[in-house]
């Protein structure tokens, strides 16, 4: 294939050598002269580990050359990679300047092309940028249209500094947002025969707001394992031999469990267990600001759980679930409780359907714990979901029964459904059918 990439920093330099590498013709465009004349001369303007050796053998086998005329670079490719960084400004926001004038480089390009291209984008940015941002510049530049006259693609790359050409040709995925076929497969046949890693075809935003997912995911475990290490050493306690073990559950602690976004933790274990160690780092006077949030993030979710119920304006809600978790019937701290509470509080008129909470069936402290902290809740159970449903306009799903989709769907149009759980992600986009954070 015959691709330009534009931006020789890090990610643009890696990239070029990598396809280059593999069997590639590679035009490096970029606005430092310097730049480009090292690359040139067989030189990596980047240091890193196999880049120097990859990039002098492809200038010197013809497969990646450089230059500083975009619209040279443009006609003589049919795929052109955005590379160029978005750094911060302060307070935080994103730089775009780099990218908008790549972008528009390769529309003015565009206008005079004969023949179909492909603009993929690397850069790292935010959710909205490529849809709203990037491609009514291109469109603007090129005067031409998105989709028909060329493809547009959102392509991140996941290269770590110091390990690049490993994660270039080892990656866990490769991740296309696209809107065409023809845009994505173009995108996926630059990896033929060089990697065997699943590729994931997928919307520009998801694309976009998975580098973010990643990136700062990575972040807190570094900050979560500081902590733990700082309250372990405190204590007199072996962090490395903790966080050795804790790495060998591989069915929760490193795992997908509990990656789905959804409603709020609860239960007898997490809030008290997080209570007890933010307590303890206290007395022995370490801080942990990470540990700390967790309980206010779970608080602040709940919220937004109830303002988007409130919002509705609806008097009657029905809830389904009152346990913490599908299985038990302990609502020692469930999230559920607290925001039937709250509805109630404000005044809306709330019944409850939970199989797992049958009340002549209950008892110990799970029986003490309605009779003595909310009997007015157990009196507002159902017994069985038709009943409950009957009345309310509005359905809050907060755990997944069996069955539950199945009664839910004849519902749907005249009755409006919270499903906080994503019970059933077929019927996303269902007028009337919606959820809280996602």
């Amino acid at each position: 294939m015959h691709i330009s990439v534009f931006g020789m920093g890090y990610v643009g330099c890696v990239t070029a050598a990598c396809l280059a590498e593999s069997g590639h013709r590679i035009r490096g465009v970029d606005v430092n002269p310097a730049k480009v004349d090292a690359i040139a001369a067989g030189e990596s303007p980047i240091l890193e580990e196999g880049i120097a050796d990859m990039t002098r053998r492809a200038v010197d086998a013809g497969t990646l050359s450089t230059t500083l005329d975009a619209v040279e670079a443009v006609h003589a490719t049919d795929v052109s990679l955005i590379c160029v960084g978005t750094p911060s400004l302060p307070g935080g926001r994103l730089d775009l300047s780099a990218v908008i004038a790549a972008t528009r480089q390769i529309g003015h390009a565009l206008a005079t092309k004969v023949g179909h291209h492909h603009v993929v984008f690397r850069s790292t940015m935010l959710p909205g940028t490529v849809r709203d941002v990037l491609i009514p510049a291109l469109e603007e530049a090129s005067g031409k249209v998105a989709h028909r006259d060329f493809d547009v693609c959102m392509h991140p790359e996941f290269l770590r500094e110091g390990s690049s050409v490993k994660d270039f040709y080892q990656p866990p995925f490769i991740v296309i947002g696209a809107e065409t076929a023809r845009g994505g497969e173009e995108v996926a046949r630059m990896y033929d025969g060089v990697t065997s890693a699943p590729i994931a075809r997928t919307t520009y935003e998801v694309a976009e707001m998975l580098k973010y997912a990643c990136n700062t995911f990575h972040a807190l475990k570094v900050a979560y394992a500081n902590e733990i290490g700082a309250v372990a050493k405190r204590l007199g306690v072996d962090s490395h031999r903790v966080m050795e073990l804790f790495s060998l559950d591989t069915k929760l602690n490193i795992s997908p469990a509990y990656l789905k976004p959804g409603f709020a933790f609860g239960g007898p274990c997490l809030p008290k267990d997080l209570k007890a160690l933010v307590h303890r780092a206290n007395e022995v006077d370490v801080t942990t600001p990470v540990l700390a949030s967790i309980l206010e993030s779970n608080r602040m979710h709940l919220e937004r759980a109830v303002d988007t119920i409130l919002e509705t304006g609806e008097p009657r809600v029905a809830v389904i679930g009152l346990s913490f978790k599908p299985g038990t019937d302990d609502l020692r701290d469930s999230p559920i409780v607290t925001l039937i509470e709250t509805l109630i509080g404000k005044g809306r008129r709330v019944t409850i359907y939970d199989p797992d909470v049958l009340l002549d069936r209950i008892f110990g402290a799970n029986r003490r714990y309605i009779e003595q902290e909310i009997p007015h809740i157990s009196a507002l159970m159902g017994p069985d979901l038709d009943t409950v449903l009957r009345d309310s306009k509005l359905i809050v799903v907060c755990k997944a029964i069996p069955g539950l989709r199945d009664v839910l769907a004849p519902h749907l149009g005249d009755k409006r459904i919270f499903d906080l759980v994503r019970l059933a992600p077929g019927l996303l986009g269902v007028p009337g059918y919606d959820g809280i954070c996602w």
